[in-house]
């Protein structure tokens, strides 16, 4: 099976994958329709964050890449509805990413993950809502629209 990822900087020595920090844990999302892939990298890249690539990689891969990095793949099914706070993450970023200015330095030492933290409720079960930002807002609006 074929899974479409994101990927910052594909091809290079200084490649990364998109995956979210959720309580204590690192998550690689597996989209299973790269339309879906293709609206979530629009939403980082409206969220300022680096264009990631969407690449179609085998699952198998990309599972064994997860297992040895100790991360959590997460397979995102065409038709996905999320059913609780956490899973919201799966369709739309958190409003606060991590700095990344310097991942690409960082690599080499991490195993060239670059990750978008979740807003600190996430990291504490998701207890409160997010700040909402009204332009970002809309735009989810617009593209949810489109599925």
């Amino acid at each position: 099976m074929r899974v479409h990822v994101l990927l910052f900087d594909a091809g290079t020595d200084s490649e990364g994958i998109h995956s979210l920090e959720i309580a204590g844990r690192t998550v690689v999302l597996l989209f299973e329709n790269p339309d879906d892939a293709e609206r979530y990298a629009g939403l980082l890249e409206a969220q300022d964050f680096p264009v990631p690539t969407v690449e179609a990689l085998d699952r198998e891969d990309v599972d064994l890449f997860c297992r040895e990095a100790g991360y959590e793949a997460r397979l995102i099914e065409s038709g996905f509805v999320p059913s609780n706070d956490e899973e919201r993450l799966f369709m739309a970023p958190p409003q606060s990413n991590r700095d990344v200015s310097n991942w690409k330095d960082e690599a080499v030492s991490d195993g060239g993950v670059a990750e978008q933290q979740g807003v600190e409720p996430a990291r504490q079960g998701l207890e409160t809502e997010p700040e909402s930002n009204p332009e970002l807002d809309e735009l989810r609006r617009r593209l949810e629209g489109l599925l």
